[in-house]
């Protein structure tokens, strides 16, 4: 099986590489792989002590971003060195000042790990939530690498607890110590004679309870918003414009409204804007302008919507109708109610909020504007909403301080 991976994965390098010659986004990920040695070495000595994470995309570094900044408090001598496997993290995080070194995850060949490993020479090796990634881990073991998986979620479906899955399942055995969400987890990894497993939570807790005690104050937002009611729909698709949209058109209070698509392609954005029936404007294009005086803003770039979300009075999260949920805690930290589409199996803290109440799952337009409208016209409900969400965060925060503290005594004993 070993053989077979290992061939897998350089015929896939292979493939990719002719890919890229047609593929923006291929290129990408293939070009800042070729890159990644050069980088480290430009920045790493041999002298250095250094802290390795890795995290798959965009996600998966929020998620870490807690732990990464508690490391750099604590171990100030250290280097780090943080690697992305996809572009849609490493293009927007690549310039960060999180990180002595940020690039592409070399992949998974006997030759390139050697090479990775060598220029990199971490102390210790950290990977959030799902990356797995066998010819790295048994390099790592077989260096006396201490490494760990924070955050992680296991789930039934998943190859380690399937008959076939042994390789992957062995793979797993590289680890010094896994940091999992919650008692599922732990139960399925016993399952498979891993013990050395700790309940540690969400570092995602940690991350969104930071975002509401920084400075969110954004000008263009105050004088948009104007003191009316604002609500703010985030990382949506098409199937949840159609609903939203039609909303806004129907919509005869004095309500502003925010979008924020996932797609912030020219043609969608001005799809979106032709829909809309009411003054609209687009970020990009509003300068110099009254904000006020209009709507409907559409936020046609990234990076804000986090300080976006903390001006609205309700907001809605995208991906629930078809291309999967998007990030819910980002603002429910800021106590207010959030909608939702159907499809949200999978998402802990979805499926947690939906059945405490603090997050509403609409079926169609019909249920959308229903909820809306309660939310809007009783003051009472909305808090009452809002509050459960904050109270829901405020408890389960926590778990980057039971990582840390694990992580310190490890970093510590090794110097």
């Amino acid at each position: 099986m070993n053989f077979l991976y290992n061939l897998l994965v350089i015929s896939v390098s292979a493939i990719l590489k002719v890919l890229a010659l047609v593929n923006s986004k291929l290129s990408l990920f293939v070009k800042g792989r070729n890159e990644t040695i050069s980088l480290i070495k430009q920045s790493i000595s041999k002298e250095d002590s250094v802290i390795w994470i890795h995290a798959a995309s965009l996600g998966e570094y929020e998620q870490g971003l807690p732990v990464i900044e508690q490391l750099k408090i604590h171990h100030p001598t250290h280097k780090i060195v943080l690697t992305f496997f996809s572009p849609s993290g490493y293009e927007v995080k690549k310039n960060s000042k999180i990180a002595d070194v940020i690039c592409y995850l070399p992949m998974d060949t006997k030759r390139k790990v050697k090479s990775f490993l060598t220029a990199a020479h971490p102390d210790i090796a950290i990977f959030i939530k799902y990356e797995i990634w066998p010819n790295y881990l048994y390099a790592l073991k077989k260096a006396n690498t201490p490494t760990y998986l924070i955050s992680a979620l296991f789930k039934e479906k998943q190859i380690y607890f399937k008959w076939y899955g042994g390789f992957m399942r062995n793979a797993l055995n590289n680890f010094s110590h896994f940091f999992v969400q919650n008692e599922k987890s732990k139960s399925l990894l016993n399952s498979v004679d891993y013990t050395n497993v700790t309940i540690a939570g969400d570092t995602r807790f940690d991350r969104v309870s930071e975002i509401v005690e920084r400075d969110n104050k954004l000008d263009f937002m105050t004088r948009f918003k104007n003191d009316k009611y604002c609500f703010v729909a985030g990382s949506t698709w098409a199937e949840d414009e159609k609903i939203i949209i039609d909303y806004i058109n129907k919509n005869v209070q004095p309500i502003k409204f925010v979008i924020a698509p996932h797609a912030i392609k020219d043609n969608h954005i001005e799809e979106i804007i032709a829909a809309i029936d009411k003054k609209v404007i687009r970020y990009t294009e509003m300068e110099n302008s009254t904000l006020a005086e209009y709507d409907v803003l559409v936020i046609d770039t990234i990076g804000i919507l986090t300080k976006v979300y903390s001006y609205a009075d309700i907001a809605y999260v995208g991906g629930g109708f078809a291309t999967g949920l998007h990030n819910t805690l980002e603002p429910a930290v800021f106590g207010i109610p959030v909608i939702i589409g159907p499809q949200y199996d999978g998402f802990a803290e979805a499926e947690e909020l939906v059945q405490l109440g603090g997050v509403i799952s609409i079926k169609n337009k019909n249920e959308f504007q229903e909820h809306a409208d309660k939310c809007f016209e009783d003051i009472d409900y909305r808090l009452k909403i809002g509050l459960i969400n904050t109270g829901y965060i405020k408890e389960k925060a926590g778990a980057t301080e039971r990582i840390v503290s694990k992580l310190n005594a490890v970093l510590i004993s090794n110097n």
